[in-house]
């Protein structure tokens, strides 16, 4: 038998932006599971009373916690837009790869300035960047 792979490996691709993006499409999807369990964890609180929805209130609103919802909302908005290309491609476009570069490029810009406008406008509506 010839030494030779049975299938091509990691060792053979060179990675690629797309490729990239294709793997961080995957992992935020199930980023986006575990974010709804914690959604539910905040509705069961609710639902459970006063005390108990306090509790996980304060979880919510600690550095780890307001930390995950940030990543939550990234993962929420990085899996739309990540969609959104594919519902593009699905139309038989942007399959060249300047194009397809291009809109991974966009979509990783567009999901972080996204997010970040998402949260400032949040504390701002709160009031807490006055």
């Amino acid at each position: 038998m010839a030494d030779r792979p049975l299938s091509p490996h990691l060792q053979i691709y060179t990675p690629m932006l797309t490729m990239m993006l294709s793997i961080v499409h995957r992992l935020t999807g199930a980023a986006l599971y575990f974010g709804t369990l914690l959604l539910c964890w905040w509705l069961i609180a609710a639902a459970v009373g006063p005390e108990y929805f306090a509790y996980v209130q304060d979880f919510m609103g600690g550095y780890l916690g307001r930390f995950i919802l940030f990543g939550y909302t990234w993962a929420l908005i990085h899996h739309m837009f990540g969609g959104l290309r594919h519902l593009f491609w699905d139309t038989g476009r942007g399959f060249e790869l300047p194009t397809a570069e291009l809109t991974a490029r966009l979509t990783i810009a567009g999901s972080v300035v996204t997010t970040i406008v998402i949260w400032v406008a949040g504390y701002w509506m709160t009031g807490a960047l006055s």
